[in-house]
């Protein structure tokens, strides 16, 4: 087991990582941005080193400086958390190259499941099922026009190396994929150096769920259950929750069983998401992997009880799996909401210096918390503040317990959109386990009203 651990990343999941390190007895090293130096990420950790000025590309994205600054403080590893480097090929074969483990799957699995298109080709050599598309990046405007009135509109464009909604939009006729071709192909140059951009069939109304899994490099691997991540804004998800209210056991077991396969498949190691679409009738379809934790990490760590952080360490460590399929039991309900920096007008982030933070406390009610009582949220990152997450016997305890708990958030000094995340949670469509993809666009219509 290693002795230390550099956590490359910051806010609450770098906090997440150094508090399985403490448990697990391992020293843990942070780095931080000129902007973060009073971030809590920093307090917890046994070292701290900064790296740069505020901005992620003269900071946290600085490959050299952050595995330069593993070797000086004798770190074995390096555990990425989310976004920033986590996905990112190179600076995964880099640490292997300077002698650390980089704590996720392989450079060559990450690269070839980054592509969006690439993974498309992977999945259905696998044999799984995915939605209808092209398997090579669009040439230019011209062949995207052909292939979507072939397929028929609605349609997806989609960015090939996208996230977060990046690059990502319906366009219902040849006017509006006119016009959000290049627009979309320009931001996702920008934004992951890569325009590359295809198109999938736009399913009408479906759920966004995935699997979470766990493999090791020895060929074991689990699935975890699933999380529904329907509700999203802007193709970025707002609540998850695990499991899923719609699907039944005969589909969960179904999908469990074919994102193994198509982990598998890879030679899948370490902690990773497979990403599904599903329609009415319950077809799913592969829509992307994740090759890193997820943010919703937390609501299959409470169902499940297992702790997915020391999972991926052991993992890197080279341990095999301690769990098979029969072991993994979920019991439960839990639903996590995303507390952010925003005008709950507008939904644009609004940074500023926090004046009081007062946490609800009670059964079933765990934090994971970005800032403290006088952290200045600062317009270089995501404004995220924190992950709320709400866990009862059912369904219904868990979210009367969730609404209870935003009732009680006392956050000052800042708006958020915990007004916007009230509605979404008290929204009869759903509590009753409706909610598919268009639900924020559909119900969602916040008042100009004071946040707390």
């Amino acid at each position: 087991m290693f002795s230390k651990i550099l956590v490359s990343n910051r806010g609450e999941i770098a906090c997440r990582v150094i508090r399985t390190c403490k448990k697990m007895g391992i020293k843990t090293v942070a780095v931080y941005s000129e902007a973060d130096a009073d971030a809590p990420h920093v307090k917890m950790a046994d070292e701290s080193y900064c790296i740069g000025k505020p901005r992620v590309h003269e900071s946290y994205l600085q490959m050299e400086q952050i595995i330069n600054t593993a070797k000086q403080a004798g770190a074995e590893a390096i555990h990425p958390g989310y976004g920033l480097l986590s996905e990112n090929h190179e600076f995964a074969r880099k640490c292997t190259e300077a002698g650390i483990t980089f704590v996720g799957p392989t450079a060559n699995v990450i690269e070839n499941m980054g592509s969006k298109v690439a993974a498309r080709i992977k999945m259905i050599e696998a044999g799984v099922p995915v939605v209808p598309g092209t398997e090579q990046a669009l040439a230019d405007m011209s062949e995207a026009i052909q292939v979507a009135e072939k397929m028929g509109y609605p349609v997806m464009l989609k960015a090939s190396a996208g996230g977060g909604g990046i690059g990502m939009q319906i366009v219902q006729n040849q006017v509006e994929l006119t016009k959000a071709f290049e627009g979309n192909q320009k931001r996702a140059q920008m934004f992951f150096g890569n325009g590359d951009m295809y198109i999938e069939k736009y399913i009408e109304n479906p759920r966004h769920i995935e699997i979470q899994l766990l493999a090791d490099r020895y060929g074991n691997t689990v699935y975890l259950w699933e999380r529904d991540c329907s509700v999203q804004r802007r193709h970025q998800k707002v609540v998850e929750e695990a499991p899923s209210p719609f699907i039944d056991i005969e589909t969960r077991m179904k999908m469990g069983e074919v994102a193994v396969k198509a982990a598998q498949a890879i030679g899948y190691e370490n902690a990773g998401t497979i990403e599904f679409l599903i329609d009415e009738q319950k077809n799913f379809y592969f829509l992307e992997m994740n090759t890193r934790l997820q943010v919703e990490h937390p609501v299959t760590e409470e169902i499940t009880g297992l702790d997915l952080v020391e999972e991926q360490i052991r993992i890197a460590a080279g341990e095999a799996l301690r769990w098979v399929q029969e072991d993994i039991n979920p019991a439960g309900h839990a639903i996590e909401v995303r507390i952010y920096a925003e005008d709950p007008t507008t939904f644009f982030p609004s940074p500023g210096t926090i004046t009081n933070l007062d946490l609800p406390n009670g059964e079933g009610l765990r934090h994971e918390l970005a800032v403290h009582g006088s952290s200045t949220v600062t317009p270089f990152y995501d404004p995220m503040i924190a992950k709320l997450i709400s866990t009862g016997a059912t369904r219904k305890e868990a979210i009367d317990r969730l609404l209870a708990a935003l009732d009680q958030y006392n956050i000052e000094g800042i708006k958020t959109n915990i007004p916007m995340l009230k509605q979404v949670v008290s929204h009869e469509a759903f509590i009753n386990g409706e909610a598919t993809t268009q639900f924020v666009e559909q119900y969602i219509h916040v008042k100009t009203t004071k946040s707390k």
